[in-house]
């Protein structure tokens, strides 16, 4: 199964990449390897995460504040957002 990213969760991810590389060298390496991971699990059990609403679902990042929410598609998963948990939890919910 394949992945792909909402144009602004891309931009998050990315965004919090250079975040964490700002406050340490190696620390937004660090997240971008545990966001990739949490995506890997996604895509090979695709339904273990809970349901936020609708087919939105969530699973949680390893070692950081975040979660990855995303929806099975047609042709795999979409990654609708890279979460910060302290941000708004509804901020995403236009890109569903």
């Amino acid at each position: 199964m394949s992945y792909r990213f909402h144009p602004e969760a891309e931009a998050e991810l990315n965004l919090s990449i250079d975040y964490y590389e700002s406050i340490e060298s190696g620390l937004g390496y660090d997240f971008a390897i545990e966001v990739y991971e949490t995506i890997q699990r996604v895509v090979d059990f695709p339904k273990a995460w809970p349901i936020l609403g609708g087919d939105v679902r969530r699973s949680l990042v390893k070692r950081f504040p975040y979660g990855v929410l995303y929806s099975e598609v047609r042709d795999g998963i979409l990654i609708l957002a890279v979460m910060n948990l302290h941000r708004a939890p509804d901020y995403w919910q236009h890109r569903a």
